[in-house]
């Protein structure tokens, strides 16, 4: 069965670049950054282990600005442990995570965000007794320092801003309604604005169609596509949905055993008999050689 249609983009490199003017080689965990330019985050080495496990074993790779990596694997790979090590929930033991130069690892999960990290959760994280609104309005208290007695502040700040931000995911139409009491879906785009609110040049979504149906999947990427493009955003995603994976991706990097086992363009990866047999098998979302 071939893979759902994807837009035509330029097809992205599958190869490191050590300099401008050097011959393309293959760095240690298959680095493979875009080709042309400075890669937004540089990720190189990466190791965490837990006790005598190690989860990320020696995990390098590029992702620029305006492109959409996914982190794909079986469960246990090492996908959720290595996206904590990059927005500082886990410190690793070894290796280097570099935001536009400037060196991650040691600093405090605040500290990364506030450089220009976000997040969002495999379960969504939003306050569901409160408004749509206040939600946004609560991480631009945070983004703008002003945390003392935030609930008193929440109603008045930024509002403008906020319905913004909504108006970006489609959620403005619902700014007045609880949390609580939306679809999953819709709570997962008020993450999302809530992710969009300190302008991040690099966001994290752990699982971000889990628990949606199928067109809720495509409309939530196909959305995130568009803030890629719209911002320079750099997006690094985990999912489970192949068929996400392969229409929205401009990259998959497999990750098997906590090391990296292909690092390239969809078509590539689909067409690897190694993936293949570790973790694709023969799902029907899976693309035919």
């Amino acid at each position: 069965m071939s893979a759902p249609d994807r837009p035509e983009r330029e097809s992205p490199g599958a190869r490191h670049e050590g300099s401008p003017a050097s011959t393309p080689t293959r760095q240690p965990g298959g680095c493979a950054p875009f080709p042309g330019g400075h890669a937004l985050l540089q990720v190189r080495g990466l190791r965490v282990a837990f006790g005598g496990v190690v989860a990320v074993d020696d995990v390098s790779f590029d992702l620029e600005a305006g492109r959409m990596l996914a982190l794909i694997g079986p469960n246990g790979a090492g996908k959720s442990t290595c996206f904590n090590a990059l927005s500082g929930q886990r410190r690793p033991d070894a290796g280097s995570v570099r935001l536009d130069g400037a060196e991650l690892v040691g600093l405090a999960p605040q500290k990364i965000w506030r450089l220009g990290v976000g997040r969002t959760f495999q379960t969504a994280a939003t306050f569901g007794s409160l408004t749509v609104r206040e939600n946004v309005q609560a991480a631009l208290l945070s983004r703008d320092g002003l945390l003392y007695r935030p609930w008193r502040r929440a109603a008045r700040h930024a509002a403008d801003e906020a319905d913004a931000l909504l108006a970006q995911v489609g959620m403005q139409a619902h700014a007045e309604r609880q949390c609580g009491v939306l679809a999953y879906g819709d709570v997962k785009r008020v993450e999302l604005a809530v992710a969009l609110a300190h302008r991040p040049r690099l966001l994290l979504m752990d699982e971000p169609t889990a628990g949606m149906a199928a067109r809720e999947r495509h409309d939530l990427m196909q959305l995130t596509r568009e803030l890629a493009d719209r911002g320079k955003v750099a997006v690094l995603f985990t999912e489970h949905s192949l068929d996400v994976v392969f229409r929205h991706a401009d990259r998959i990097m497999v990750l098997v055993r906590g090391r990296v086992l292909a690092d390239a363009p969809p078509a590539e990866v689909a067409a690897d008999p190694r993936v293949r047999a570790a973790y694709l098998g023969d799902d029907p979302a899976m693309p035919q050689g």
